[in-house]
């Protein structure tokens, strides 16, 4: 009888621990513009003139490899004044396989070498028909992507997919990742 109460109590506490994120997911408007801040928040569930996909629907697409991935997360450089003979590692990153990884494109607000990284990230990646499909991603409440995919469809892509589960909800999922370094523009 008291594992059975003990089970109930556990049961109710789980669903009362997960309502908050899961009601707080669904009041998320959509903006009108970019998000320009606190990047790592609940996103909406929506991204007007994109596809929002779920970790089913994406391992779908990548499986048919009907679409070119992009991870979007953004990576910190390497500080300037670092004292010498310090040693600097980039963290590494795990993304979903055959993915491109374009930092730092996901920010609200991007300068202009970021824009050409970014646009020609796409166009030597293949993305450079828009109509060809894309398929945007960072992590889980991550707005990068949500603003990439926001950026690709105001540039003309007219095939843009937003996975707002990102890397993360594909491994959740036992779904395989690979170590990917940053896309480097040619030279």
């Amino acid at each position: 009888m008291r594992l059975r109460a003990f089970r109930q109590i556990l049961a109710a506490v789980a669903v009362w621990a997960a309502a908050p994120a899961a009601v707080a997911a669904e009041e998320v408007p959509e903006p009108s513009g970019y998000r320009m801040d606190e990047y790592r928040a609940p996103v909406p569930r929506t991204l007007d003139g994109a596809r929002v996909v779920t970790t089913l629907e994406a391992e779908t697409i990548w499986r048919a490899k009907s679409a070119i991935f992009f991870d979007v997360m953004p990576q910190a450089p390497k500080p300037e004044n670092l004292p010498k003979g310090t040693v600097w590692r980039d963290k590494p990153r795990d993304d979903i396989p055959g993915s491109v990884w374009l930092v730092n494109v996901g920010y609200g607000l991007i300068n202009a070498e970021t824009e050409a990284y970014f646009q020609t990230g796409l166009e030597k990646n293949g993305a450079g028909d828009k109509k060809q499909p894309i398929l945007f991603y960072c992590m889980t409440d991550c707005w990068m992507s949500w603003n990439a995919a926001k950026r690709a469809l105001e540039w003309g892509h007219l095939s843009v997919f937003w996975y707002p589960s990102g890397a993360d909800g594909w491994a959740e999922s036992g779904l395989p990742l690979e170590a990917k370094t940053p896309y480097q523009l040619p030279k």
